[in-house]
């Protein structure tokens, strides 16, 4: 039997207390494990940095996004290889990017009933991940204005306020309207062997598609990327009112075309690039603020992480 270890984050919007000890029952036919619940931030990384050290064969995420960040790097701490334990996702979060990306149910149950199938049947699949200097992400990275609404989302989750598409749809447009610097770009994108794009607001960038979902609508910057490819990166050169519009119309289109304007710029299977800033802007990976930065590092990773799916 495979050995493993069931990483649960209690203040994931969608989990409670019971919820690990009732999802693990089918999983038990197929694994032997321990759940451990996370206490503090940067602990579910900790715990799958154990699970790789201990020679487990997966680790099982009940929690969101950040959580599944946490635990990736966690497994990923001395690099991709068969060392690293496969992981497997019981989404928990408000959005459940990751999970809904690689073809897991939304549904906790069917998903545990899922992952079960997948164990039983040895379904593994090996995905390509994208690391932001030291950090590994699985879906998207970006800095500027995105980031800063990451930010402001964390400030008031940790203030009480329920995560949800909702509070993320409100900062951004607060952060827009109040906060963010729109007359002064910061940031300049380096691709090896082209001019370098300068002038930029913000840069987006994606290991999948969707980007992110607002309920059941996607959120889609980078319709050409897959967990197969390279990096994909938009970035925009103007936040002014009418293009900013335009693109946020292009981007909940779903009609898969990658959103364009002369003030759009877009690359696609990219195996690295740099971004600079002329200030510390904000950053986040996989939806979490990373804080300030002013230069980073991206790079491609192909066949990074073995998924049970």
């Amino acid at each position: 039997m495979l050995s493993g270890v069931l990483v649960a984050n209690p203040r994931a919007t969608t989990t409670h207390h019971r919820a690990p000890d009732t999802l693990a029952v089918p999983l038990t036919d197929e694994l032997k494990f321990d759940i451990a619940w996370t206490r503090y931030r940067g602990h579910a990384r900790e715990l799958a940095a154990q699970a790789r050290r201990d020679g487990l064969d997966v680790v099982v995420v009940i929690g969101g996004d950040g959580t599944v960040n946490e635990v990736v790097n966690g497994l990923l701490e001395g690099g991709p290889g068969p060392a690293a334990p496969s992981l497997a996702v019981i989404p928990g979060g408000s959005t459940n990017v990751f999970a809904r990306a690689i073809g897991i149910s939304r549904d906790q149950e069917e998903a545990a009933a899922q992952i079960t199938q997948a164990l039983r049947h040895d379904r593994r699949r090996v995905v390509s991940l994208g690391r932001l200097d030291d950090r590994w992400f699985t879906f998207s990275a970006g800095l500027g204005l995105d980031a800063e609404v990451v930010a402001a989302v964390e400030a008031r989750r940790a203030s009480g306020r329920r995560s949800t598409p909702w509070l993320y749809l409100r900062s951004t447009v607060e952060q827009y309207l109040a906060e963010t610097d729109r007359r002064r770009p910061a940031l300049t994108l380096h691709r090896p062997g082209l001019d370098p794009v300068g002038g930029l607001f913000l840069a987006l960038i994606g290991n999948t598609s969707p980007w992110t979902f607002l309920r059941h609508r996607r959120v889609d910057p980078f319709p050409g990327a897959t967990f197969d490819s390279g990096l994909d990166v938009l970035a925009l050169s103007s936040l002014r009112l009418g293009p900013t519009l335009r693109t946020a119309r292009q981007l909940l289109a779903d009609n898969g075309r990658t959103p364009s304007g002369r003030r759009v710029h877009h690359a696609h299977d990219l195996p690295g690039f740099g971004v600079t800033a002329d200030r510390p802007v904000a950053c986040q990976v996989d939806g979490d603020w990373i804080g300030l930065r002013e230069t980073v590092t991206v790079t491609a990773v192909r066949s990074a992480l073995s998924v049970v799916v």
